[in-house]
């Protein structure tokens, strides 16, 4: 056995913000070590600010100045007198240059050897090196042409469907599924542009694309003395645009069996690129047992919390350990899966209005503490979101004896845990993980896009919870206010916005905390029983029930658990002075973003829904659509272009009619 190198450290910066950032402290001054957090201008006081020993400002808001920029960086380290790097997840954790300058400066990189991350990063090498060691690797093509005449003849002899695939990256990046020759040319400048912004290098590689596959990867660790171990499987099938959404482990598709083969391929992976610390190989499960190796990520995963939980090691501190030159201290033999653990990840972002991200502060977000729950987040009641990053609120991790167990913790803790302020997922992953299917375990990578209608919530408002609306908007203080005439029960008409319509409801005082509700069709009884802690404790049409809300700006954002959700408040005048220049021709972008591409020259005649502008945020790709027939009479961005929600981009003169 090869000599163990010690290289001890004991201040660690951590190249990353968030929730990993938060994460990864913790495991650093659990091991006795110290701290030492970045932050841009945006998160100067975010909570993995707060936790760490030391915090050091990096530079503005954009990532590229900031948390991309690898000068300011080791000036960080530099300043605060770190020795030892952890990148965490995203930004430059697969950055091999970085690791190179992180090394070159005579600190300690915690991750494998930059060699490892740039052979696992160039995805058309890393296939070749798969295929040399014995590991599974999908049919496909890959090779220096980039135009779109060669790629097309090799999409054609590898088969639809296929993969478009970016060579760098990953993260579901530059990804692109093709059915048909027809509009293959179209994705593959779309991808090439993804792939280019995101990672610098626009080269993508072709692969058959299996139709109903599982996504399972192995969770693998290896010491600089060439010991490695596999920590058996996740299940990250769920997901959509190749993001994941829910994760699990171990698989509900994979028998001991089956874990023992994927384990030794993932193992092999590791040994071919002389990998050394926390890796994550993945493959594409098929029905029949067969898999595919995918990519490998030579880095820690979001998702690793579920292989923690279940296999009871602390990944983090096993990559501190092996970086300082110690050994695993594991042994194949004994890591065997107890329980079961399911992962969701919670985002600001509107699931009906396409998973657009979102960003604004957190009004109000407090969850019970229940056993077989874990909590990793980055922000807390009253943070914000900002649009410059990745706009995930926290991974919610519900362990139990077995898979059900987890999966009935994880929703009841969803539904009684509500974000306030912001639009989330939250109810979109409680009506997922609520499937059948999914409880039954019977999905595949497509699951979610196929049955994506059919979980968005329902947007009608329930009746109690409109007059309840109704009511808190009428009186902001329900609680303490008690509205009431000498000449008997009081009564008063409340208007509220709802969408893109007004209702008008009556509110009658009966006196004391009681009230009733109508809209005309249906009356509802309330009583206000009480208040506890930041909700209302309500009892509506018989049914005692608790309700969080805030108002902000005139905005009514109520949350009654198991009953619903609702965007409330008083219409404003110049809300129809609006809704009569709908469609008025001048497009706006819904995000703060950079602009990908121009898609029509001024004067050019557009049909409503043509896209016009492509604006980049959040790792996704917007289009803006004209939103009326015309001529496009002024474009007011070109490509990299930085805009700011509500920016006008274009302006079309609308055919009258």
């Amino acid at each position: 056995m090869a000599t163990l190198i010690t290289k001890p450290f004991f201040r660690v910066l951590i190249a990353n913000r968030g929730e990993i950032a938060v994460r990864i402290a913790q495991a650093v001054q659990e091991a006795g070590l110290q701290a030492v957090a970045v932050y841009s201008d945006a998160d100067a006081m975010a909570l993995h600010v707060e936790v760490a020993d030391l915090a050091v400002r990096i530079g503005p808001a954009e990532a590229a100045s900031s948390y991309l920029s690898v000068p300011a960086l080791l000036e960080a380290a530099a300043v605060s007198g770190a020795d030892a790097v952890h990148p965490g997840y995203g930004f430059l954790s697969e950055n091999a240059e970085f690791a190179q300058a992180v090394t070159d400066a005579g600190l300690v990189w915690i991750g494998p050897p930059p060699e490892a991350i740039a052979a696992m990063g160039d995805k058309a090498r890393a296939k070749d090196l798969m295929t040399a060691a014995g590991v599974p690797v999908l049919p496909g093509w890959q090779g220096q042409a980039q135009d779109v005449a060669t790629l097309s003849a090799h999409a054609v002899q590898v088969g639809f469907p296929l993969l478009i695939k970016a060579v760098a990256g990953g993260g579901g990046r530059g990804m692109r599924v093709v059915s048909e020759l027809d509009g293959f040319g179209e994705a593959l400048a779309s991808a090439q542009r993804e792939a280019g912004a995101a990672f610098g290098r626009g080269d993508v590689l072709l692969e058959r694309y299996v139709v109903g596959g599982r996504h399972v990867e192995i969770q693998v660790l290896a010491d600089s003395a060439g010991d490695v171990v596999h920590l058996g499987e996740r299940e990250c099938s769920l997901q959509r645009r190749h993001q994941k959404i829910v994760e699990e482990a171990p698989s509900p598709a994979v028998d001991e069996d089956l874990r023992d083969r994927m384990g030794a391929a993932a193992v092999a992976a590791a040994r071919a690129v002389g990998y050394v610390g926390a890796g994550t190989v993945e493959f594409l499960l098929e029905d029949d047992g067969r898999f595919w190796f995918l990519e490998m990520n030579t880095r820690l995963q979001v998702e690793h919390t579920v292989t923690e939980e279940v296999y009871g090691v602390d990944l983090v501190a096993a990559q501190l350990r092996v970086a300082a030159g110690g050994p695993l201290d594991l042994e194949q033999s004994e890591l065997v899966p107890l329980g079961h653990a399911i992962e969701a990840r919670l985002y600001a972002e509107d699931p009906a209005g396409g998973f657009l991200p979102q960003s604004g502060q957190i009004l109000r977000w407090d969850g019970p503490e229940l056993p077989g729950i874990r909590l990793d987040s980055g922000v807390r009641s009253g943070d914000a979101v900002s649009p410059f990053y990745d706009p995930m609120i926290a991974k919610v991790i519900a362990y139990g004896a077995d898979r059900e167990e987890a999966r009935r913790l994880l929703v009841s803790w969803l539904q009684d845990a509500p974000v306030l302020g912001l639009k989330t997922n939250q109810a979109f992953l409680i009506e997922l993980l609520s499937h059948p299917d999914v409880c039954a375990g019977a999905v595949h990578t497509t699951w979610v896009e196929r049955n994506a209608a059919a979980l968005l919530p329902d947007e009608d408002v329930a009746p109690e919870l409109l007059a309840l609306g109704a009511l808190l908007l009428s009186l902001p203080d329900p609680v303490g206010a008690r509205p009431w005439s000498s000449r008997g029960p009081s009564e008063w008409p409340v208007d509220v916005a709802l969408g893109d319509g007004v209702r008008t409801l009556r509110v009658r005082h009966e006196g004391g905390a009681d009230y009733l509700v109508s809209d005309g069709a249906t009356t509802t009884n309330i009583a206000v029983v009480a208040e506890q802690g930041s909700a209302l404790v309500v009892d509506l049409a018989g049914v005692q029930r608790r309700a969080l809300y805030v108002q902000d700006d005139g905005l009514l954002h109520l949350v009654v658990p198991l009953l619903g959700s609702a965007w409330l408040r008083r219409p404003d005048p110049l809300d129809r002075m609006a809704a009569l220049v709908a469609g008025d021709g001048r497009i706006k972008s819904p995000i703060t973003g950079r602009v990908a591409r121009v898609m029509v020259p001024v004067g050019a005649r557009v049909a409503r829904g043509d896209a016009l502008v492509v604006v980049e945020a959040m790792k996704m790709e917007h289009h803006l659509v004209a939103d009326a027939d015309g001529a496009v009479v002024e474009v007011r961005v070109v490509m990299g272009d930085q805009v700011a929600a509500g920016d006008v981009v274009a302006i079309i003169e609308v055919e009258p009619g």
